[in-house]
């Protein structure tokens, strides 16, 4: 018998490919979508292997195409019969330094990770309010804890922005509407986005680890979690409250 059902946005890969094999692990059934269908069809065919009572529907989505986010979204509602859980998670890691001459890079990272996130915000809190029930989970980032330099700046600020737009879900107290907001802070965990920085970053976990602690916090239904818990729940505090110049040696 299902747990449930969860639309996970940007599920070809990544962050998002391997949270559809854990959730599928525990039993729910699944909604992907994403560009790159051809990885959709090969990821369902993986979990349909291994978990055959899992029901997989997958759907071609970009996310910056509003009338498709609201079609996607209200097609998987109707398939599955319920939604009971929207992962947003579709994300673009592009960016360069303000200033240099790269404004498209930085605009299409805004209009994916923030204007993309509000879409989907709507969209899945649409569905959620009309069946009086839901979970929405918001994939943020650490780099959202401060202003961050050169080429993540713009992904650090859209990261900013979509924890404050599930912030203000929780400050209209959605959950005595039997809706529960979740806002996931992953720190660095390798995936397809940080392919070329991997062998740099500090404390980097692998893929399976990483997304092993989303879903976690997830399944706890946790307002807020910085994952995986060491060491990003202190250095989150950290970085949220010592002055600048310690920052910067920090990230």
């Amino acid at each position: 018998m299902s747990k449930g059902t969860i639309l996970i946005t940007g599920a070809s890969s990544g962050l998002g490919e391997e949270m559809a094999r854990q959730f599928a692990d525990l039993g729910y059934d699944l909604a992907l979508c994403a560009r790159r269908t051809e990885r959709l069809e090969a990821l369902r065919s993986e979990i349909s292997a291994t978990h055959p009572g899992v029901t997989v529907s997958v759907k071609p989505l970009d996310v910056t195409d509003d009338d498709a986010v609201f079609a996607v979204f209200k097609e998987f509602a109707a398939e599955l019969g319920t939604l009971d859980r929207v992962i947003i998670n579709a994300g673009l890691g592009k960016g360069a330094p303000l200033g240099t001459g790269r404004y498209d890079a930085n605009k299409q990272t805004a209009m994916t990770n923030f204007v993309a996130a509000l879409a989907q915000t709507e969209a899945a809190m649409e569905i959620f309010r009309a069946q009086g029930s839901g979970h929405l989970v918001m994939i943020s980032s650490v780099s959202a804890m401060r202003g961050m330099r050169k080429t993540i700046t713009t992904y650090a600020a859209t990261k900013a922005g979509v924890a404050a737009l599930a912030e203000g879900l929780l400050n209209e107290n959605v959950k005595a509407k039997g809706i529960d907001v979740s806002i996931i802070y992953p720190g660095y965990i390798a995936s397809e986005m940080n392919d070329k920085v991997k062998d740099k970053a500090k404390f980097m976990v692998d893929t399976e680890t990483g997304v092993r602690s989303m879903v976690a916090a997830i399944e706890k239904r946790k307002e807020k979690a910085l994952v995986p818990a060491w060491p990003w729940v202190p250095l989150g505090l950290a970085l949220k409250n010592l002055p600048m110049p310690v920052v910067r040696r920090l990230m």
